[in-house]
């Protein structure tokens, strides 16, 4: 089963290509929702890279234990038409709660120049899941990344480097 995403945020493809490699703002992307807590003894590191593979607690409305998830990095580059489609994907699993009954846990976020609109990005979000549960586990990630998608319009434009002296990025 999949879940998709496909918007066109207000930063630059530079600047949502940092953020999907930084958890910190992988995090926000969620809150107040969902939080992340790191597993391991130094934390989250400051930034993701392929091949990581970070143990991480979910907690639900400010506490309420979610589960266990790995994450697990990798990343690609696609040629298209209008540039270059940088891949981020996540194929962890989910180790314990709720989402621990899907065995298929497959998460990529693409990001590309919007075509016609210069300093903007086209973001594509695709999670494929699978699993007995995973019929009845979809509306509900559904609804998840119906909010997601609205936290990264709304946080996307933070994400520039340079701001303008009103807070607006430069672009």
């Amino acid at each position: 089963m999949r879940i998709l995403l496909k918007l066109v945020i207000d930063c630059d493809p530079d600047a949502a290509w940092r953020a999907l490699h930084s958890p910190r703002a992988v995090a926000e992307l969620y809150g107040p929702l969902l939080d992340l807590e790191p597993m391991v003894p130094n934390g989250l590191p400051t930034s993701w890279s392929p091949g990581d593979d970070v143990p991480v607690q979910l907690s639900a409305f400010g506490g309420v234990p979610a589960g266990r998830q790995l994450i697990h990095v990798s990343e690609r580059e696609v040629e298209e038409p209008h540039g270059t489609v940088r891949i981020f994907r996540d194929s962890g699993i989910p180790l314990t709660g709720p989402l621990s009954s899907l065995d298929v846990w497959d998460h990529q976020m693409a990001v590309s120049p919007a075509p016609g609109e210069p300093g903007r990005t086209l973001w594509r979000d695709r999670l494929v899941i699978g699993g007995p549960t995973a019929p009845t586990l979809w509306p509900v990630l559904w609804s998840a990344w119906q909010w997601r998608g609205a936290r990264i319009r709304a946080l996307a434009p933070t994400w520039a480097h340079d701001l303008d002296p009103d807070g607006d990025p430069v672009i």
